[in-house]
């Protein structure tokens, strides 16, 4: 995952979190699988045998959607933690030159 180092190197702390983690991921599995779902028993669309490994879940879905389902919020949730860290050093760091500056 590309986005692994925000977690070391910006302080994300998403996986850290494991509770928070799992509060955001699993309405947002379970929400997309039923979508996913009903538009597979529907014919709405289907996955080309040639792009995925023909692993599949419950109703066909495949389980790459899964992962996506999984791995997208993730990634997500990563890259907006590492931005609020880096702008929380930013104000602290523009609070510090001030406060030092003025004396």
């Amino acid at each position: 995952m590309i986005t692994l180092p925000l977690e070391f190197v910006f302080g994300a702390r998403v996986y850290r979190r494991a509770a928070g983690l799992a509060f955001a991921l699993i309405p947002v599995v379970i929400i997309f699988s039923i979508w996913d779902i009903v538009g597979i028993l529907r014919d709405h669309w289907t996955y080309s045998p040639e792009f995925t490994t023909g692993l599949k879940l419950i109703f066909g879905m495949p389980i790459e959607e899964l992962v996506f389902f999984i791995v997208v919020p993730i990634c997500g949730l990563l890259t907006y933690e590492a931005v609020g860290q880096v702008l929380h050093r930013i104000r602290q760091r523009s609070r510090v030159g001030e406060t030092g500056s003025g004396a």
